[in-house]
């Protein structure tokens, strides 16, 4: 953008020069010089914190699915990457060992309470003990518990979706075991309720960018489009700024100014929701300062835009 200003500037200098306005003495012949450097130093090294530009990704939760109980996949009515909605069942397993379980606690949960009511009958009348009602009321607190957890166990036979999205990569089929282990996912789950977007932002930039500030977006998907959105927040922590638990003294590592992150959410909706995870593009913020800049900025990001018909990096 500097090289089509500074030519501009030699275009009108050249016809200023053949209509005989003005004389190419010393001063004029190094002027373009003189042109670079302030727009150099006046307006494109401030622009890069008035008006910082970005790589924009777009990002979605991902929740690896892990059934809360072991068993034989009986049914999987989940279709890969089909839109479902929270609740809606991803798989089956087999729960006849469960419900059996519910049937004979439910059983012995009725003789204890009848158990309960006999020794009750009997204290009260004299012919019991306090301490066999006691014993017997514990009986059924346990088995109440007991029962619950059954319960609670029959219905995650059922596996259903925790929120709006998709199921990817479904290989998951009838007849397989499955197992209650935190490493061992069947499925993955990606979560379409929310619409993450980031820029990244380095951070001699990052300064003047505060939530609610305008932003410009351009994606590779969507080539030739620029949509708006507002900054939501500058996100505080980077992996690099990371301290993980370690029974080991602090190593020193590679130290360098990593790119800041700078979480931005759409104006449009339903845009925001059609981009794909990992769907990049390039992002322009406009802070309160060096204002001028943003009119260059604007113009650089529509360039990109155009660009990406044929650009696919």
């Amino acid at each position: 953008m500097i090289i089509v200003l500074l030519n501009v500037y030699l275009v009108l200098l050249f016809l200023l020069v053949k209509l005989g306005l003005i004389r190419l003495n010393l001063f004029w012949k190094v002027s373009p010089v003189l042109v670079l450097l302030l727009l150099l130093i006046g307006l494109f090294i401030p622009m890069n914190w008035g008006a910082p530009q970005g790589a924009a990704l777009v990002v979605r939760n991902s929740v690896a699915i892990v059934p809360s109980v072991a068993g034989e996949v009986i049914d999987v009515p989940v279709e890969a990457n089909r839109p479902i909605k929270e609740g809606d069942v991803l798989f089956r397993i087999d729960p006849v060992p469960f419900e059996a379980s519910v049937k004979t606690l439910k059983a012995q949960l009725t003789f204890a309470k009848l158990r309960l009511e006999q020794m009750s009958q009997l204290q009260s009348s004299g012919a019991g003990r306090a301490f066999d009602v006691e014993q017997r009321e514990a009986e059924v607190g346990q088995l109440r518990g007991q029962l619950e957890a059954a319960q609670w166990n029959l219905d995650k036979t059922t596996v259903r979706a925790p929120a709006e999205g998709y199921v990817t990569n479904v290989a998951l089929r009838k007849g397989a075991r499955v197992a209650s282990l935190p490493l061992a996912p069947v499925m993955a789950f990606i979560d379409t309720s929310e619409t993450i977007i980031g820029v990244s932002v380095d951070q001699i930039a990052v300064r003047y960018v505060e939530p609610g500030q305008p932003v410009e977006l351009t994606f590779k998907a969507h080539p030739g489009i620029v949509r708006t959105g507002k900054v939501e927040t500058v996100l505080q922590a980077i992996a690099m700024g990371q301290v993980q638990t370690s029974g080991q003294a602090v190593a020193p590592g590679l130290v360098q100014a990593a790119p800041f992150v700078v979480r931005v959410k759409l104006d449009d909706e339903a845009f925001a929701q059609a981009l794909p995870a990992g769907a990049v593009g390039e992002a322009a913020i406009f802070t309160n300062h060096v204002r001028p800049s943003h009119l260059i900025r604007r113009v650089i990001l529509r360039q990109i835009a155009i660009l990406n018909y044929v650009n696919p990096f």
